[in-house]
């Protein structure tokens, strides 16, 4: 199931049922102005407070949100508004699960004379309503021991002599280790949207906090990521976009997607 609402998310957001999204994967604007083909809507503080608390209301409890955000720096000073994000949606009585960085490898010049290391990173906070079901791990990292053997220490318990030391021999060292929680992933251009996240991005997020045909919500769409790695994953996709112009390309690239699935 595709569903792609056209509009502002805060009013369209009202026809999701309570409790129906498994997951969300999301990146909000920075704190300055979003354009909207020339038309400046306000973001701020009303209207990200506003978004995660309705993404309370959706989220199905053990549910996921995915908020994947950075800070503009305004007068030689970043705004420090993510942090402000995270606590507020702790206040809205999500549970802040762990603070995740996604770094871009970013391509940009540095200027010298900013006086500030290169940025390369955002911060994708893992939000929880309540205690988590779904959690995936990637296991993706090389082990420079693989193949190795190895003995390991252990509680061995009986049921003569109940827990006491123990050691398990010859465990096999394997290929791969589970991945950390800083994930590098180079950003990526799509024509006609100046801020895409990557698909693999939104496809790991997927893939780790969710399950084959549960429904994932993007209440910010821009051009469409996370519904073309909800195609490649399996999943349903509920996808808001206010701006008409990323609306079509959003729906474009997910009509591909499914073109491809076939």
């Amino acid at each position: 199931m595709i569903n792609l609402m056209e509009g502002d998310c805060l009013e369209r957001m009202k026809e999701i049922p309570d409790g129906s999204i498994n997951l969300t994967v999301t990146s909000p604007p920075y704190d300055n102005l979003r354009s909207y083909n020339g038309n400046n809507i306000k973001w701020g503080k009303k209207a990200w407070q506003a978004i995660i608390n309705e993404l309370y209301r959706v989220t199905v409890k053990s549910g996921v949100v995915v908020w994947i955000v950075g800070d503009a720096t305004i007068k030689g000073s970043e705004t420090g508004t993510s942090f402000e994000q995270a606590l507020w949606a702790k206040d809205c009585g999500f549970n802040l699960h762990d603070t995740m960085i996604w770094h871009k490898k970013a391509k940009f010049p540095h200027h010298e004379n900013s006086r500030r290391y290169k940025p390369q990173f955002e911060y994708m906070f893992i939000f929880t309503k309540g205690m988590i079901n779904n959690y995936n791990p990637i296991y993706d990292v090389p082990n420079a021991s693989a193949g190795k053997e190895m003995t390991i220490k252990c509680k061995i318990k009986s049921a003569e002599n109940g827990v006491k030391n123990g050691r398990v021999k010859n465990l096999v060292i394997k290929s791969h280790r589970m991945r950390d929680n800083v994930w590098e992933q180079s950003q990526e251009g799509i024509k006609g949207h100046p801020a895409p996240f990557p698909e693999k991005l939104a496809q790991d997020h997927i893939t780790s906090w969710s399950k084959e045909g549960d429904t994932v919500l993007d209440p910010l769409m821009g051009s469409g990521t996370t519904g073309v790695a909800c195609v490649n994953t399996n999943r349903k996709f509920i996808g808001i976009e206010l701006d008409s112009n990323y609306f079509g390309i959003a729906g474009n690239r997910i009509s591909q997607a499914l073109k491809g699935a076939r």
